[in-house]
């Protein structure tokens, strides 16, 4: 039998069924094994070798079970520190309790430590995009780094299906008008579905509704407007400053960045091919977990399944893009 011993126990299992054999004298055999009478004393009066818990068995604490209950549900409850619920305690349960009773009666319970209580504490989720059938596009422009044979940065025109989570990439070299409407002509012929609503911010290149600081009602006059008028699509815009609002694309333009960050491009043209290369494993080879681990490609194709109605054509193994 495996026996842990005290790390300043003076006797060993050995001696301790000695002198709980013996009949001698504690002066004896206190003398005998190097150790106190006391010792002795307490060993002969136990039927174990072993050693027991230090714990004791009453704790010196002041408050109440019913005056700890309280205490522990206020710091799960209200998430105070320690002085401010001392301060409570002593106002209105206990005006006697120490702080480090406190402490103690805290830790005995879990609730020691405030950091992990409010990592704990959920937070408010984010809401979930409302569901769509496929057709409503979100869009949004990325800056891309500069490189080294380019005189300027471009930009990475971005464009994805709320339903199917299909992506369309382009990349040009100013933030116009006239590319934005370049992109959403290249978007519609790409695009097996029949395109019903795209969402945008309030940029430049895609409406005319903010002047300044000011906010006026898009004139219809827009390059981006006409055309979306022109292909019978519903134009919608975000509120001013809420980002969040066309969250879906700025997540993956968070993919992009990741790619952007992990490699180092030698010029513009590699940059732009590995981003259309990625595009093209996104919407073909990686599953995505809002889909219920379906590529977008897998996703558009149940849909067309169900509703063909969607689509101007059947999707097949598209790239996502014209570049390849």
């Amino acid at each position: 039998m495996l026996i842990h011993l005290h790390k300043q126990a003076t006797t060993t299992p050995k001696v301790r069924a000695a002198i709980q054999a013996s009949t001698e004298p504690a002066p004896v055999l206190a003398e005998r094994f190097g150790v106190t009478e006391q010792t002795v004393y307490k060993w002969r009066h136990r039927d174990s070798v072993e050693d027991r818990s230090h714990t004791p068995h009453r704790l010196q604490t002041t408050l109440t079970p019913a005056q700890e209950a309280v205490a522990v549900a206020l710091r799960r409850t209200l998430l105070v520190s320690l002085d401010d619920l001392l301060s409570v305690v002593r106002e209105f349960l206990n005006p006697n309790v120490s702080r480090s009773g406190l402490d103690r009666c805290l830790r005995r319970h879990g609730v020691g430590n405030l950091r992990d209580l409010k990592a704990q504490d959920q937070k408010p989720k984010h809401s979930t995009f409302k569901a769509y059938e496929p057709g409503y596009i979100h869009i949004d422009v990325k800056y891309l780094p500069k490189m080294e044979d380019e005189v300027s940065r471009r930009y990475l025109f971005v464009a994805i299906d709320r339903a199917t989570r299909w992506v369309f990439i382009r990349v040009f070299r100013a933030k116009t008008a006239a590319n934005a409407r370049r992109f959403l002509r290249d978007l519609e012929r790409a695009c097996p579905l029949r395109i019903r609503t795209i969402l945008t911010d309030n940029g430049k290149e895609f409406t005319d509704r903010l002047f300044g600081l000011r906010k006026r009602a898009a004139t219809g006059a827009h390059e981006f407007d006409q055309l979306c008028s022109a292909l019978d699509i519903d134009h919608r815009l975000t509120p001013p400053k809420s980002p969040q609002t066309n969250g879906m694309v700025e997540r993956f333009n968070g993919r992009i960045e990741e790619v952007l960050q992990s490699h180092h491009f030698r010029s513009g043209e590699e940059l732009e091919t590995t981003l259309h290369r990625y595009v093209w494993l996104y919407n073909q080879q990686l599953p995505q977990s809002a889909l219920g681990s379906k590529t977008p490609l897998q996703a558009m194709k149940d849909w067309h399944k169900m509703k063909p109605e969607l689509f101007k054509k059947q999707p097949y193994y598209l790239l996502g893009c014209d570049r390849l």
